[in-house]
Formats: C-alpha cells, structure tokens, sequence
C-alpha cells in the first residue's frame, strides 16, 4: 500500500471514529435528558396529586362558604382558600420550569447556570410551602368543623382536651412529614444535578 492510499484510508477512519464518537456523544446526551426528566418528573407526580386534593379542598369551601357565619372562621375560610389556590400554582410553576431545562441542546456551562438558578427558586418556594402548610394547618381546622359538622370549633366543643391533644399531634405530624417530603424532593434535585455535571466530559 502507497503512503497516499495510506493516508486516504487514515483519514477515512479518523472521519468514523470522530462520527462515532458524535453519535455516542449524542446518545448520552439524549440518555441524561430522559434520566434528568424521570428525576424532575418524581417530584412533579406527586405535586400534581397534592395540587388537585387542595383545589378540590379549596372548591369545598367556596362552595360551603355561606356555612361560615362569625368572623374568625370567615377570616380562617378565606385564609385556606388563597393559599389551596396560589401554593399549587407556585409549586407546578416552579417545577415546570426545571423541567423544561434542555440539556441536549444547550451548552453545559448555560445548562448548569439555568439550572442553579431554578433550582434555588424551587428551594425557596419549598421553605414558602413550609410556611404556608403550617398556617394552613389551623385554619382549615375551624372551617372544616363548621362545613362538616355544623359546628364552631371553639365555643360548640364540650371539651377543650381533644384539641389540647390533636394540635401538638398535628404539630409533630406535620413536621416530621415535611421533613421526609424536602428529603425525598432534595434528593432527586441533586441527584438531577449530578447528571448535568456528568455531562461536562461530553461537552
């Protein structure tokens, strides 16, 4: 074989190695966007559940809101009712918006700043969450006892010790399961971010 045939077939192979080497590089990247959505998308499941139960509570109290006949259980109705409106919104809104995050497409340096950024604002809807659930908690406590029973939580209860124990039980209940919650929802958000950055030697 010649030095030019030699040379001719060289050049052949380096183009195929180099296009399988695109190609592989290709299929990765398309491998860690399915992977980085089923990450986002374990979160966003269970978003969406708790999104309907508070809109479905929300629309029970718009529509039993004539039950509601003193100040403070209006004021508690009212309370329940933006915030089983306005957290789903905040909480779907702030995940649609990672995941809509394209790593195929985008560079890795623009992708892993995009993603930094909408994932601080998830944080921060997630502690708003927090807050906002732990207000809840008692205001729906009043409005469902009135919608429900036909009762005033307060001045119909025969005896104060069901709630004297039900709130510090709701109190614990709620903070251990919000705990597990940010656990489970921190975990698959970093474990998303790891795919990103595993992606800086394809790029």
């Amino acid at each position: 074989m010649e030095l030019e045939e030699m040379q001719t077939v060289w050049s052949e192979l380096s183009d195929q190695i180099e296009k399988q080497k695109k190609l592989t590089d290709k299929m990765i990247i398309m491998m860690t966007q399915e992977k980085y959505r089923s990450r986002i998308n374990r979160i966003a499941y269970p978003e969406i559940l708790g999104g309907i139960i508070c809109y479905g509570a929300g629309l029970l109290i718009v529509f039993n809101f004539s039950k509601l006949d003193n100040w403070y259980s209006l004021l508690c109705g009212i309370i329940s009712i933006v915030v089983l409106f306005v957290l789903p919104i905040l909480s779907l809104k702030s995940i649609k918006r990672i995941h809509k995050i394209d790593v195929a497409t985008n560079n890795y340096k623009e992708t892993l700043l995009n993603y930094a950024k909408e994932k601080k604002q998830f944080q921060k809807v997630m502690k708003w969450g927090y807050y906002l659930g732990f207000i809840i908690m008692f205001t729906i406590m009043p409005v469902t006892s009135k919608i429900i029973n036909g009762k005033d939580l307060f001045s119909e209860t025969k005896s104060i010790w069901p709630l004297v124990i039900a709130i510090p039980l709701a109190i614990i209940f709620f903070i251990v399961f919000s705990k597990w919650v940010f656990k489970h929802y921190l975990k698959n958000i970093n474990s998303a971010e790891s795919l990103i950055k595993d992606l800086e030697t394809t790029d």
